[in-house]
């Protein structure tokens, strides 16, 4: 396979996750992060680590757009969503920083534990 096809079909890939991840994003509010991280990864061939802080790079845009969508739609509730936003920064900033001292193996397993929690918690 050609360096240009490779290249297109790589690209074809990244739009591919940020298609499943945005939908995701848009149609539950929230679950971006656990459609990208593993496609990321698995896909992607993308370190763990790494998967991980570009999926919080990219769940930004997405977070936005669909504020503004369910905004215009009456859906949003300011008194509620900024003290959770505050709550959120801060959570955010702290687990960027445990990210850091996890290794790639129990990261993977703690995400994996994750989802699979919330799974079962949907579920029932």
């Amino acid at each position: 396979m050609g360096e240009d096809l490779k290249k297109q079909a790589y690209v074809l890939k990244i739009i591919g996750i940020g298609l499943a991840t945005g939908l995701c994003n848009g149609l539950f509010g929230a679950g971006g992060g656990m459609v990208a991280v593993p496609a990321m990864v698995h896909i992607l061939k993308l370190d763990e680590h790494d998967a991980h802080a570009t999926a919080i790079a990219v769940i930004l845009p997405l977070v936005l757009v669909s504020s503004y969508v369910y905004f215009r739609n009456g859906f949003l509730d300011f008194r509620t969503a900024w003290p959770v936003a505050l709550g959120g920064a801060i959570g955010g900033a702290l687990g960027a920083n445990i990210l850091n001292s996890i290794p790639s193996k129990w990261l993977h397993r703690i995400f994996g534990m994750f989802m699979i929690a919330a799974a079962v918690r949907m579920i029932f």
